[in-house]
């Protein structure tokens, strides 16, 4: 649990660093996996892990486990993690590039994430 979060922590100075030097394909990557890393920390920490962490079912535990039964985390996080998924994808494997605004959001999501996660893991 704790080498997840910080993992996430470490992914989310990246991504400000990636941020504020222009690079918003790195930043978009960085805050995904920052974000991907405390919801596996955030799973663990309810008791609730797999062998492997593949994205769908972290982001389907996370949501059904921690949102919708325990109600651990805001609904509005629900969409966080898909949703930047996508983005991740369009900065990875896209000829488009990521936009700073898009950069922003990623990176804005992160930190609200993570903010919460840790707050409660500390608990």
């Amino acid at each position: 649990m704790k080498e997840f979060l910080s993992k996430a922590k470490e992914n989310l100075k990246i991504a400000q660093l990636s941020f504020d030097n222009e690079c918003y394909n790195a930043c978009a990557n960085r805050s995904y996996f920052a974000s991907f890393q405390a919801a596996i920390a955030a799973l663990a920490a309810n008791g609730i892990q797999s062998n492997k962490n593949e994205h769908a079912w972290v982001q389907s535990e996370f949501n059904l486990q921690l949102i919708k039964r325990k109600k651990v985390y805001p609904a509005v996080f629900k969409k966080y993690l898909p949703n930047m998924q996508i983005e991740r994808n369009v900065a990875d494997y896209s000829k488009k590039d990521i936009s700073r605004k898009v950069a922003l959001r990623q990176f804005s999501h992160a930190k609200e994430m993570i903010g919460l996660i840790e707050k409660e893991l500390i608990k």
